[in-house]
């Protein structure tokens, strides 16, 4: 049987996993939803005061980043314009930060396209 591959970027996980509710009624079963980012990890995970908190650059700060391969990595994100707050980053498409991934039958490949679409997703 071919299968038909499919993935849709969400703005949020709630999004996403409506989406997914959805294709599973509809009888889909292969399924996975994942957080995919510009930069890795989740960030710091408590408020923290850039005066007189301790964190590792501005790269965590501001760019939910984590780094483990060191600092050179914390200050090359930190030189993108998104970390000073001044970029417009209009563009939708970069904020679709949850991936929800389909593998389908090829003959209901568009049935789940329009399920996803139907729920905010963008293939």
């Amino acid at each position: 049987m071919r299968e038909r591959n499919i993935l849709a970027g969400f703005h949020t996980e709630d999004e996403a996993r409506q989406a997914e509710k959805a294709l599973r009624q509809a009888g889909f079963t292969t399924i996975q939803i994942d957080k995919v980012g510009q930069f890795p990890g989740d960030g710091i995970e408590q408020i923290t005061n850039p005066v007189s908190g301790d964190f590792p650059g501005l790269g965590v700060l501001t760019l939910a980043g984590d780094f483990p391969s060191g600092p050179d990595a914390r200050v090359l994100a930190a030189a993108n314009p998104d970390a000073s707050g001044m970029s417009d980053r209009g563009d939708d498409n970069l904020t679709r930060t949850v991936l929800l991934t389909a593998v389908v039958a090829e003959e209901r490949g568009d049935e789940a396209t329009a399920i996803i679409r139907s729920h905010g997703g963008q293939i």
